[in-house]
């Protein structure tokens, strides 16, 4: 092969290359999207946008009003982590949130779906924000069956997490606890 023709070949390698890591990619099982509408968001992941330089996964709006919300989440079995105190942990970064995004995190036990259960609702990230540490600590049970993490996005924009952890801490780190966002009513309406 004559030596311009490999520099060119060479030449052509490269630009894909570099074409593929600007495209989202695809992202592995067990990560899925789940939600309200989970049709009117995309997620992947994203290699421009990236704190620990490996691509960062992210939840888009995509489609539709914005009314509603999505997770890019996963489940998995809480066999390894019974009896122990847990924080999931990541670098988060969002772009025109319009409602609020936020980690969360949930354990269920047999016969009690959520029997703990965090959303950083009541401390939501809103608009267009810089890589920032972010966590959720909770308590496994001892006969807890699965456990299912993620990132929250309420209405239109984007949120990356990077550079995730999923960690038994000490019980000297305190626990969050689901605050109630908006006031309940006074009175019923009949």
């Amino acid at each position: 092969m004559k030596p311009h023709y490999i520099v060119l070949a060479a030449l052509a390698a490269i630009s894909l290359f570099a074409l593929a890591k600007d495209e989202p990619g695809k992202l592995a099982a067990p990560w899925l999207l789940a939600g309200e509408t989970p049709k009117q968001y995309q997620i992947g992941v994203d290699y421009t946008e990236t704190s620990s330089g490996k691509g960062a996964k992210f939840l888009r709006h995509a489609d539709g009003d914005g009314e509603s919300w999505a997770t890019l989440m996963q489940a998995v079995s809480a066999e390894n982590y019974r009896g122990q105190r847990l924080r999931f942990r990541a670098r988060v970064k969002t772009r025109e949130v319009g409602d609020w995004a936020g980690l969360w995190m949930r354990v269920d036990r047999p016969g009690e779906h959520s029997a703990a259960f965090y959303n950083s609702e009541d401390q939501p990230i809103k608009g267009s924000v810089d890589w920032q540490w972010r966590s959720v600590v909770l308590d496994v049970a001892a006969d807890a069956k699965a456990l299912s993490f993620g990132v929250t996005e309420a209405g239109k924009g984007q949120v990356w997490i990077d550079e995730l952890t999923l960690e038994a801490v000490g019980r000297d780190v305190p626990l969050d606890v689901q605050r109630r966002v908006k006031a309940l009513p006074a009175a019923p309406v009949l």
